[in-house]
């Protein structure tokens, strides 16, 4: 808009339909900058999550099978039968801690989208502040008699 076209020129249709489309531009603007920060967080959470899984998968699945196989092999190496499994065990259960705490890092790393928020208060604050442009007192009395009103 140039400076001598300051909005004067416009009709209030023009009007109108600019600040409809700029504040359409705005929300869809907002929207994709919510997508772009929820999306890294969205990523981030799946890579926790199967870490999880992962650790839970483990200790369910490969635990009875694995705990044998290695606590007979350890017995046959000279320690007696009951080290043997405790040894065993106490190692499946720090890898799990180890999985656990991978995934707990990574939750850690998830944040709120701070950018949207902001920029979305900041549009409200802004969208707050204005107030309907006033009429003067010579439109408010004229009727207009070509709008037709539905009585529905």
């Amino acid at each position: 808009m140039s400076a001598a076209d300051d909005g004067a020129n416009r009709s209030l249709g023009q009007l109108v339909a600019t600040a409809t489309t700029e504040l359409s531009a705005l929300v869809h603007d907002e929207i994709a900058l919510a997508k772009a920060e929820l999306r890294e967080d969205a990523r981030r959470l799946g890579i926790g999550g199967g870490a999880v899984a992962a650790a839970g998968a483990l200790a369910l699945f490969s635990l009875p099978v694995l705990s044998f196989a290695a606590a007979y092999g350890i017995h046959n190496l000279g320690l007696g039968l009951a080290w043997s499994f405790l040894i065993t065990g106490g190692a499946f259960l720090l890898i799990a801690a180890v999985l656990v705490l991978l995934a707990v890092a990574k939750f850690k790393k998830i944040k709120k989208p701070e950018k949207s928020i902001a920029s979305a208060r900041e549009t409200a604050a802004v969208l707050g502040t204005v107030k309907p442009h006033p009429r003067s007192p010579a439109d408010t009395s004229r009727t207009d008699a070509s709008v037709t009103r539905s009585s529905v």
